[in-house]
């Protein structure tokens, strides 16, 4: 075969190039010459090529035709729409044409043939599907993101005014405050029972309302609030002359009620129920207890040492020798230690506001033990201005919130502004000497002053 295309000689005429129209050269041409008959058979169609040819199909012609179109198609492939020359041959015009030109004819002007696009061939493998999965999962991940994204940014106009509803009543979302761990600096203290403390505490919360005693002064025949305070005042000066520890002082004042509410007392052995009770307790929470004697001389030997020994006798056996119970200061130590910046001022403070709530008898039986405690250290970062007064380490381990004790705090609040004027001063003497940070003499907060009714 020969390497390049040989085009026979033309005798008669001229190959009609596609299916364009001539210009007036060709067409007179075209007139001189005689067409080839193009209905007896003998056209033969080649793939590729759009062009009709009036002459016989050789054998080599169809051969160089068949080459002509391959170097087409591969000049389509490579995106060039450049005419191929060969030499001593007419030129292969893109899409396989030959252009064949007869020798003294008038130049025909050719017309430019526009090749339609093959379809590219791509070679499928399962690593370009699972490519071409990935990427239209991304796409429509990227799509859907940004519909979420519109969605999010579209606010109607009912989620507009409800966002602005919450805002003006205040109930938009708060960061949650930090709860402190108040036992992290007593961890290796073996005193403090750090492995126990909340189930201790836990416990007391669930016992404290066994032991308290009930609604009593009805049913007693000769004694009121007023004699109940004023034994009181004088078991507080009492308890500072003999230098007591807090814990005696609390469960003095739960023995006297608890017995009280089991058992009429005259008026004239009220004093000496006091001094039993004081004895009894000094024993339970004292290294180095009062002896009998000093309490003979303290009541100016109005009992003698056997009454004394026989009212505590007779307290014990009432209360079937239940003195491990909890008292207001059990709770009273643990929420001062939860009150994260208490200083001796608010220890203090807080005592002198949980013993005036002891002294008045309502607010003694109405409340429990851990309630008054709660509303002493309340009332207390209220005076002292401390921010915020209450909040989630108090609330957790004193399990009260703030409006929970609301009532109870105005109450001590109030005998705290009407500590001045009473006539019982012993309290008041008490926590306004500098020893003891002269709380008494702070100035009640107004939003908690009201005053209470009754003792």
């Amino acid at each position: 075969m020969a390497s390049r295309a040989v085009v026979p000689q033309q005798i008669r005429g001229e190959v009609e190039i596609g299916r364009g129209k001539q210009g007036k050269g060709g067409a007179a041409a075209g007139a001189r010459s005689r067409r080839a008959l193009g209905d007896i058979g003998n056209l033969v169609t080649v793939r590729g090529i759009d062009a009709k040819v009036n002459r016989p199909i050789t054998r080599s012609f169809c051969a160089q035709m068949l080459a002509n179109a391959q170097a087409a198609a591969k000049a389509e492939n490579n995106k060039k729409q450049v005419p191929v020359s060969v030499d001593g041959a007419a030129p292969i015009l893109d899409g396989g044409v030959v252009a064949v030109k007869k020798a003294g004819a008038p130049k025909a002007a050719p017309k430019k043939v526009v090749s339609k696009p093959k379809a590219e061939v791509i070679e499928i493998s399962p690593d370009t599907v699972e490519k071409d999965r990935g990427k239209e999962v991304k796409c429509g991940n990227k799509k859907k993101e940004g519909e979420g994204v519109s969605k999010k940014k579209a606010q109607t106009l009912t989620a507009v005014m409800t966002a602005r509803s919450k805002a003006a009543c205040g109930v938009t979302k708060k960061p949650k405050e930090q709860i402190f761990d108040i036992d992290a600096a007593d961890v290796g203290n073996e005193l403090a029972e750090v492995e126990y403390v909340e189930d201790i505490y836990k416990f007391y919360k669930e016992v404290e309302n066994e032991s308290r005693p009930h609604d009593y002064m009805d049913s007693q025949p000769e004694i009121n609030t007023s004699m109940r305070a004023i034994l009181v005042d004088w078991l507080v000066d009492v308890h500072n002359k003999f230098e007591l520890s807090p814990e005696t002082f609390y469960l003095i004042i739960n023995i006297i009620d608890r017995f009280l509410a089991r058992k009429a007392v005259p008026r004239r052995e009220l004093q000496l129920l006091g001094i039993g009770a004081m004895l009894i307790a000094s024993k339970y929470e004292e290294i180095w207890a009062p002896e009998v004697n000093d309490f003979v001389c303290l009541s100016d030997r109005a009992y003698t040492n056997e009454q004394i020994l026989m009212m505590e006798k007779r307290i014990l056996g009432k209360l079937e020798w239940t003195m491990t119970l909890p008292t207001p200061y059990v709770f009273l130590a643990r929420f001062i230690k939860a009150s994260k910046d208490s200083d001796h001022e608010m220890e203090n403070l807080v005592y002198f506001l949980a013993e005036l709530g002891i002294m008045h008898y309502n607010t003694s039986i109405m409340y429990s033990p851990s309630m008054i405690a709660a509303s002493a250290v309340y009332a207390a970062r209220c005076t002292l201005k401390k921010a915020p007064g209450w909040d989630e380490t108090l609330k957790l381990h004193t399990g009260f919130t703030e409006p929970q004790l609301i009532d109870c705090a105005k109450h001590l609040v109030g005998f705290h502004g009407a500590a001045s004027k009473n006539k019982l001063q012993v309290i008041y003497r008490k926590y306004s000497s500098s020893e003891r940070g002269a709380v008494a003499l702070l100035q009640p907060p107004k939003a908690l002053l009201v005053p209470p009714n009754g003792h």
